[in-house]
């Protein structure tokens, strides 16, 4: 039965229910210019922080309002472009994925996260204002807020909405969609998200890659669900991965279920994902999103791509990171469609 599963998915599964769209819209007149325009924006994030992004917007929205996108980037030192600063290779993952819905008609508000890029910088006060400035509820609460920002531009229509995040990305969706009471978003959008908690995942990944740090890191891992704060005495290697200043955010994330948050959620969701994604491993750690699509009683769609990396980029050979060059055709066009049905662009 599993495997019968997994190859339905490795197929792309048929939608469970077509996208529920806004309402019909008008034609485009004819003589509507192609074209982009973008804007700086700052807004006000979580307690106080400052978050800096781009609203990328369709040139004709000068003459008619567009339907609007909060794209949230993935884990680490990633900017509004879906770059990280300990990736040597551009990415691009958001800004193409803004452009691409910018031609298709629907805006975007991407943004630095938190201590990253043009937004706020982290304090370098105690250990205890790090942790409270890295917090879950804080990079959460910063989602919350951006689409705030996004539909108080007058070219944005606030009832043509959603939200789309790419790996941890797409967890802190799943956790801001229910918290957005004002304006809230109509569909989301789940790019290689991860539907196993993460500390199941983590002990895989430990476990394949480096089996000799896989006692340190469970140690680490049951100490932060304890006490919610990292181990001091952690091997040189793992520092990367469990910061000090960590611990009250992987507290939280680790234990976060994304299954169960779609499960719960009424909003219509678009799954996509990579076959040969090496951090979101087809299809052990997605089978449970795909199978809370299927128990909604909500629109959902999933769809895993061949040869697709998790940044969604083609693998042209087995060594290939899947970091540079374009989306991937097949993903640029399912993003494409299925936003255009469900936000009546």
């Amino acid at each position: 039965m599993i495997a019968r599963r997994a190859l339905l998915a490795l197929a792309a599964l048929a939608p469970l229910a077509a996208p529920v769209g806004v309402g019909a819209q008008p034609a485009r007149p004819r003589f509507y210019a192609k074209g982009t325009k973008q804007r700086a924006v700052r807004f006000t994030g979580s307690e106080g922080a400052e978050l800096v992004g781009t609203l990328l917007l369709p040139i004709w929205s000068e003459l008619e309002k567009v339907p609007g996108v909060v794209l949230v980037s993935g884990s680490g030192p990633t900017d509004r472009n879906g770059n990280n600063t300990l990736v040597p290779e551009r990415i691009d993952l958001l800004k193409q994925v803004a452009e691409l819905l910018a031609e298709a008609g629907i805006a975007s508000l991407r943004y630095d996260k938190r201590g990253i890029g043009a937004s706020t910088q982290k304090p370098h006060g105690s250990l205890a204002e790090l942790e409270r400035f890295f917090s879950w509820d804080n990079f959460v609460g910063d989602v919350v807020a951006a689409q705030a920002e996004l539909v108080r531009h007058d070219e944005i229509k606030s009832y043509a909405t959603a939200l789309l995040g790419h790996s941890e990305g797409g967890l802190l969706v799943l956790a801001a969609a229910p918290a957005i009471t004002r304006n809230p978003p109509h569909g989301m959008v789940l790019l290689a998200t991860p539907g196993r908690k993460l500390a199941d995942i983590l002990r895989a990944q430990i476990e394949r890659g480096a089996p000799n740090l896989l006692a340190p890191v469970d140690r680490a891992i049951k100490a932060i669900a304890a006490t919610g704060h990292v181990p001091s005495d952690l091997p040189r290697e793992l520092e990367a991965l469990f910061p000090p200043y960590a611990g009250p955010f992987l507290q939280r994330l680790l234990a976060f279920d994304p299954a169960q948050a779609l499960a719960a959620s009424r909003l219509p969701c678009l799954l996509l994902q990579g076959a040969a994604d090496r951090q979101v491993v087809p299809m052990e750690d997605i089978q449970p999103l795909i199978d809370s699509l299927g128990k909604r009683d909500a629109p959902g769609e999933a769809m895993v791509v061949p040869a697709a990396s998790h940044n969604l980029k083609l693998v042209q050979w087995p060594t290939d990171t899947g970091f540079g060059g374009p989306i991937a055709p097949a993903v640029a066009a399912k993003l494409t469609s299925w936003m255009k049905q469900l936000l009546g662009a």
